[in-house]
């Protein structure tokens, strides 16, 4: 079965400076891949290639198998972005009754999100009332609510507690066991070990895209943050060599 997202050669130039340089990598279906790596490293801006909202200066990005940003995935693919993208003058359930109906969804799909994000208790509550925590959940919420084929998740679990946390993964593996595709970024690397595949990047660059065992193996360290800072130290030898 093809990939869900297939990117080659991907260069992204933004105010004159070159955030992606030339980035290949692929997202397997049914998975939760993790996009990782500090903040400012080209996180976003790769999943703005994916869902087709970012001005790119090279290289191809396919999505379920059509370009990126194509008409035919606009219900089939769901994107949360770091900022809440929900309306602060209507409650939680009524904006994901909202986004159900632009979806083509209806008023029970919209409640059954609202509850799987953890927001049973304050489905009634106006948004702009909620912390910024609830927020980014009542947002996930609308993101979810449509059943899309491709979840991106631009750093879902920024400001969650830790029990909320381990919920949302829970929740993400759920999602992919019956067959959605999850592209979770984050920048803290504890969060490396709950995906089944990774993608590590660092300056606009690559630097792994394998599984977390396999990335255990290759730098020969159980600690994801320590594979990573070894990967990167091996990568500064080989170009100053």
């Amino acid at each position: 079965m093809e990939d869900a997202v297939s990117v080659r050669d991907l260069v992204v130039d933004r105010g004159g400076r070159r955030v992606l340089h030339g980035i290949s990598c692929a997202v397997p279906r049914g998975t939760v891949t993790g996009l990782l790596g500090p903040s400012g490293s080209g996180k976003t801006t790769l999943m703005r290639a994916v869902v087709g909202v970012q001005t790119v200066g090279g290289g191809t990005v396919h999505v379920l198998g059509e370009p990126a940003g194509s008409t035919g995935l606009r219900r089939r693919v769901g994107y949360l972005t770091q900022a809440p993208s929900v309306y602060a003058d209507l409650t939680v359930r009524e904006n994901a009754r909202y986004f159900a109906v632009l979806q083509g969804r209806g008023r029970a799909e919209a409640d059954r999100a609202v509850t799987d994000v953890g927001l049973a208790g304050a489905a009634d509550q106006l948004v702009g009332t909620l912390s910024g925590g609830q927020r980014s959940r009542a947002s996930l919420a609308c993101a979810l609510v449509g059943e899309p084929e491709l979840v991106v998740l631009d750093e879902p679990t920024v400001g969650q507690d830790p029990v909320l946390r381990a919920d949302l993964w829970a929740r993400f593996h759920a999602m992919a066991a019956a067959g959605t595709t999850l592209l979770v970024s984050s920048h803290v690397m504890d969060e490396a070990a709950r995906c089944d595949r990774l993608l590590l990047i660092r300056e606009g660059r690559l630097v792994a895209d394998d599984t977390p065992a396999a990335v255990r193996a290759a730098t020969g360290v159980d600690d994801l943050e320590e594979a990573f800072l070894r990967l990167i130290r091996g990568g500064e030898s080989e170009a100053t060599s």
